[in-house]
Order: C-alpha cells, then structure tokens, then sequence
C-alpha cells in the first residue's frame, strides 16, 4: 500500500511539472536584424560657396541699333549654398549619390552703350546700368570614385548630372543720359546641369567623415521677365542670360549607417 501511494505521488508531480512548463515558457525571440541592412548607405549635407562666371547677355533690342558695346560685360557676386542628399558606398572605391542644393541670390551688374555713326564720327546715344539677382535650385545625381587612404585623408573625384531651377530676379535697367528706367518681373528656367568633383574626405569616426570639396559645375541659362518700362509704355523682350556656369567649395559631413 505504501508502495502504491508513493507511485501515485510520482505521477502527480510529473503530470503538475508538465502542466507548470505548458503554463509558462519562454517568448519567441525575434530573429536579429541583419547587420548588412543598408550596410553602404549615408546621409550627406554641405555649406559652400559659389564663384560664378556667365558668357554674356543676349536682348534683341541690342541688334536693333547701330552700334552696341559692353563697357562693363558684368558678372555676379559670390554666394552661400547649402545641400542636403543620400548615397550609397558600393566598395571602397566606388560610391553615388544624389543631393538637392540651394544656391542663394548672387547680386549681379552690368554696363553697356550703344550709338550711331555720322560723318564727323561715333556719337554715343545712351547707356544701360543693369543690376538684379540670381538664385538657383539644383538636383543632382553623383557618381565618384575614392583614390585609396592615406592616414585617414581619401582623394576623391566624381561627376554629376541633373537639373537646376535659374531664378532672375530684381531685375532693372537705368539709362542715366535719357533718364529712363525699366525693370523685369522675376523669373525662372528649367535647365539641365552637370558637374566635375574633386575633394578630400577624413574619417573623423567609424561612421562620420568629414569631406572638403570642389565642384565646377554648368548651370545652363536663364533669363528675366519681359523688360517694361517704369511708366508701362514699352514692353520689351526678356533679357537672356548665357551659359552661367560656377566654381564652388564645400565643407561638408556624411554619416554613414553601419
């Protein structure tokens, strides 16, 4: 008897500790997430300035009188930029991006004359002193290529290709010996783009570099509004601005996800 109810004992504790381990047991554990997820993605952001050139103006009213001449061709002055974009580093060597730019307002001036010819010889009828302002957005696809480390300081060079938004704005044309004065609304031209890039780049930690760049870069053309006049009785073709084109430096940062 004894026996027996030592036996049933036995079974009634190991049908409760099976019960007991049904009632609590360990969660599932989430498989690990994979350490190569978006291993060779990076944030970039870059402050610069730009040095812009231009090839000249064009208006068809310079066609329209005899003699025309810029005593000053004009050009603008230098601006902040700022960017914003995200890459992918597909080895040690080869990388790409695309970022998004804003180029501020570049003051810009200009002075040309314009005449007619008699026996006696060249008389001079008037001047125009121009002046307004630039701004540009610009997108951009990069491709580069970094040329080896040396003490954690990468060389680097790459190019681009997109589009840039060419806003003139404020724009005015004084003609001081007639007194007269026009102006031109703000506007703003499509243009495709492109760009040369050479820097160098310094790994300040695993994931963050610190990057010193140069870029040449076109940014087409742009033009004005139509040209008026202060009083609104002429009301003139816009003024086209020609093959603008910048040398840029940049400071700037890329954080990179692993």
């Amino acid at each position: 008897m004894k026996k027996l109810l030592i036996g049933m004992a036995a079974i009634l504790l190991g049908a409760n500790s099976a019960y007991s381990a049904d009632l609590y047991y360990d969660p599932p554990v989430d498989p690990p997430i994979d350490p190569s997820f978006c291993a060779g993605c990076y944030l970039r952001g870059h402050l610069g300035m730009s040095n812009q050139r231009f090839k000249g103006l064009r208006q068809e009213l310079f066609s329209a009188v005899e003699i025309h001449e810029f005593l000053d061709k004009g050009g603008f002055n230098s601006a902040p930029l700022a960017g914003l974009g995200f890459g992918y580093k597909f080895n040690n060597f080869l990388r790409a991006d695309a970022f998004v730019e804003y180029r501020g307002k570049a003051d810009f001036s200009a002075l040309d004359r314009y005449g007619h010819t008699e026996p006696t010889g060249t008389v001079w009828d008037g001047t125009n002193d121009y002046d307004g302002a630039k701004s540009e957005w610009l997108l951009m696809a990069n491709a580069y290529v970094d040329i080896g480390e040396w003490h954690g300081v990468t060389p680097y060079v790459g190019a681009g290709i997109g589009a840039s938004r060419n806003t003139i704005s404020h724009f005015r044309d004084i003609n001081v010996p007639t007194q007269g004065v026009a102006y031109a609304d703000s506007a703003s031209t499509w243009n495709l783009a492109w760009a040369l890039h050479a820097g160098l780049a310094f790994k300040a930690s695993e994931r963050l570099t610190v990057d010193l760049g140069y870029t040449y870069v076109d940014l087409g053309d742009a033009k004005t509004g139509r040209l008026k006049s202060y009083d609104g009785t002429v009301n003139n073709a816009p003024m086209h601005f020609e093959n603008i084109t910048s040398h840029d430096i940049k400071l700037g940062l890329r954080y990179s996800f692993q």
